[in-house]
């Protein structure tokens, strides 16, 4: 049976999308303008807009976002697992690190379009990079973070490398990895708004900048809150993930 604190989380939930919507609704009330519509004029829109192809621009957009951070993660978990292992290997990846996380990836936009083209590979690089220094951290952290006597036992018991890895570096690993995911979806959304503003016809960026310069808000609306509700429902596959992965997590 679902526990007390689940009920409290989804009322809260609900509470924040109703304040939201309050807000919206009251906003376009006041305002009376035709770029601020109504939400539940958006709403009655979304399943004209769906069969009027903006299925095929969500396709796009979460296909990008999927592959974009299934490298992400795997790169990052080879990478932090390796610094860990090899100490100097960590120390010089550190410094590059510390040297490379500030620079805005962004930035690095151009660059990569005039490398790597206008095409699909362009746009999953550029989440690539931006997520996986997020992911890299998390996961070196949540190594470091190991009390050394969870080793000292391992080893006593006379546990392999495979079973070290199985029995404790990646149970310490799933809530970082996860927790950094969080954060890694609502940037790789942002992230993937502005590539799809360029060089493609497919995309929810591109659907929604499109339904902008011709004046239908209707449509740039109903983007918005399909992109919206896509970033919420993989959040929560996220929490789903987290549940059924770091069961030790719910006991906490």
């Amino acid at each position: 049976m679902p526990n007390k604190s689940l009920f409290a989380r989804l009322g809260y939930i609900l509470l924040g999308a109703l304040l939201l919507h309050l807000l919206w609704a009251t906003l376009s009330l006041v305002m009376q303008k035709a770029l601020l519509p109504t939400p539940w004029a958006v709403y009655t829109h979304m399943p004209t807009a769906w069969q009027e192809g903006m299925a095929g621009h969500l396709t796009a957009s979460l296909g990008r976002i999927g592959v974009g951070l299934a490298l992400a993660l795997l790169i990052a978990l080879i990478i932090a697992l390796a610094m860990h292992r090899y100490r100097h290997f960590g120390k010089v990846f550190n410094a590059f690190i510390y040297f490379s996380y500030p620079i805005p990836k962004l930035a690095l936009l151009p660059i990569v379009m005039l490398l790597g083209g206008l095409g699909e590979g362009t746009k999953i690089i550029m989440i690539l990079l931006i997520v996986l220094f997020q992911l890299i951290v998390s996961l070196r952290d949540a190594l470091a973070a190991i009390p050394k006597d969870n080793y000292i036992v391992m080893h006593s018991l006379g546990a392999s490398t495979p079973a070290m890895l199985r029995h404790l570096l990646l149970p310490a690993l799933v809530p970082a990895l996860l927790s950094a995911l969080r954060i890694a979806i609502g940037t790789a959304v942002s992230v993937l708004f502005v590539t799809e503003t360029y060089g493609t016809s497919r995309g929810m960026g591109y659907y929604i900048v499109n339904a902008w310069m011709r004046v239908d808000y209707l449509d740039m609306y109903a983007g918005i809150a399909f992109l919206g509700a896509t970033g919420f429902l993989l959040f929560v596959l996220t929490d789903c993930a987290e549940y059924l992965l770091a069961p030790w997590r719910r006991a906490q």
